[in-house]
């Protein structure tokens, strides 16, 4: 998911966060948008029960949204 958060060109850079346990077990998976920040966007990366925060720095934040939604259609 990260590298090809990477190549998107409105993300300036990837911050990884805390990595913590997931509430309530074996939930979805994948990458989640969770909410914008002053820089960016915070993502959620879960997987089992393990769940990492992910910050991205985007340049321009409605293409980084456009772009997201498009990766996430099975581009």
């Amino acid at each position: 998911y990260l590298k090809t958060l990477s190549k998107l060109s409105s993300v300036s850079s990837i911050i990884p966060g805390k990595i913590s346990r997931a509430q309530g077990g074996r939930g979805s998976h994948g990458l989640f948008l969770k909410y914008q920040t002053s820089s960016g966007f915070k993502l959620l990366y879960k997987k089992g029960t393990s769940v990492q925060e992910i910050f991205v720095v985007c340049k321009d934040k409605q293409m980084f949204l456009n772009d997201f939604k498009y990766s996430q259609n099975g581009d």
